[in-house]
């Protein structure tokens, strides 16, 4: 008598599937780098839905050698809908942050700030505008401030 083998490839694809998207929200998200385009999340997913793919193909082609006719599709279908929630939250919802409406427009006039420098001195814009350049020795025209909003 021919004892089928357990099909691992569904079960370890689904929970790949399972890691990516748990590991965006918990870990990959703090960090720019894997949080504006999560590329490590789409190696998981994408390993994990091939694992899922030769899981499917294994059980539908042998099935006498194999199980999974019926864990398989259900694993398949759950990681698919997981994989179309991470992506509706990174992509879509991410989105749809409203825009900040107290920052300061393109050519309008900074307001006072005081900020620390990289020796933890405190600096302000008036300073900046008034000290000169070592390398000119003039005073700048203006100041260039650049604002990352993020996703907080």
């Amino acid at each position: 008598m021919n004892q089928r083998r357990w099909n691992w490839y569904p079960w370890a694809g689904s929970l790949l599937c399972l890691v990516a998207f748990a590991s965006y929200f918990l870990l990959f998200s703090r960090f720019p780098v894997t949080r504006d385009v999560p590329w490590v999340n789409f190696l998981l997913f994408g390993t994990g839905v091939a694992f899922l793919f030769v899981g499917l193909k294994r059980a539908f082609g042998q099935p006498q050698q194999y199980r999974g006719k019926i864990a398989g599709p259900i694993l398949g279908t759950l990681s698919l809908l997981i994989l179309g929630v991470f992506c509706f939250a990174v992509f879509y919802q991410t989105r749809q942050l409203p825009a900040s409406t107290g920052a300061p427009r393109v050519g309008q006039k900074a307001p006072e700030f005081v900020l620390p420098d990289n020796n933890n001195n405190p600096l302000t814009l008036s300073s900046l505008l008034s000290s000169a350049s070592a390398d000119t020795q003039a005073r700048p025209k203006g100041v260039l401030l650049v604002f990352y909003r993020g996703y907080w």
